[in-house]
C-alpha cells in the first residue's frame, strides 16, 4: 500500500515541474511593464518595424486590463507601413498588418488580461493564444484534446511566448527610449 502511494506520489512530483516551468513564463512581467508603459504614456496602440529583419513590423492594441492582441507580420508595401510609423499612426499599422500582411508571414497573440502568456487559464479565465501561419494554438492545457502529446503543448507554449517576449521588449524599449 505504502509503495504505490509512494510510486503515485512520485510520478505527481515529476510531472509538476513540466507544466509549472512552463507557467513561469517570460511574457509575464514584460506584459505587465508594456501595460503599466502604455497605460503612463495614454496610448492604447503601438507599432514598430523589427530592427532584426526590416521586412518585418509588430503592432499592438491595448485594452486596458483587458487584453493586449498583437501582431507580427511582413507587408508587401513597407513604404505604406514606414509612412505611418512616422506619423505615429499605430493603430494604422495594427490594421494593415492584420489585413493585408504577406501569405504565411503573420503572427497572431491573444493575451488575455494583458499579463503574459499563460500555460493554462487560472480557474474559469479564457485562455491564451496564438495563430502562426493559419495554424492556432490555445493554452488551455487541453493537450489530449488537441491530440497532442503534453510535450509537444508545452514546447509550443515555450516557443510561443519566448516570441512573444521579444515583441514585448522591442515595444518596451521604444517606449523607455522615445518620447512616444
Amino acid at each position: 500500500m505504502v509503495s504505490r502511494f509512494a510510486v503515485v506520489a512520485l510520478s505527481a512530483l515529476f510531472c509538476i515541474p513540466s507544466a509549472a516551468g512552463a507557467q513561469d513564463a517570460k511574457s509575464i512581467d514584460l506584459a505587465k511593464e508594456l501595460s503599466q508603459l502604455l497605460d503612463q504614456k495614454k496610448l492604447d496602440s503601438l507599432a514598430a518595424r523589427d530592427p532584426k529583419d526590416p521586412g518585418t513590423f509588430h503592432a499592438v492594441l491595448y485594452f486596458p486590463a483587458t487584453q493586449l492582441l498583437v501582431v507580427t507580420a511582413k507587408y508587401s508595401a513597407p513604404a505604406l507601413l514606414n509612412d505611418l510609423l512616422a506619423k505615429k499612426d499605430f493603430r494604422g499599422v495594427y490594421v494593415e498588418l492584420s489585413s493585408a500582411s504577406v501569405p504565411g508571414s503573420k503572427v497572431f497573440v491573444m493575451d488575455i488580461f494583458a499579463d503574459g502568456l499563460m500555460v493554462k487559464p487560472n480557474g474559469d479565465q479564457p485562455p491564451d493564444s496564438i495563430e502562426r501561419a493559419g495554424t492556432q494554438s490555445t493554452f488551455d492545457g487541453g493537450w489530449k484534446k488537441a491530440k497532442i502529446s503534453e510535450a509537444d503543448y508545452l514546447k509550443t507554449f515555450s516557443d510561443a511566448d519566448a516570441a512573444y517576449a521579444r515583441v514585448l521588449q522591442l515595444f518596451i524599449s521604444q517606449l523607455k527610449g522615445s518620447g512616444t
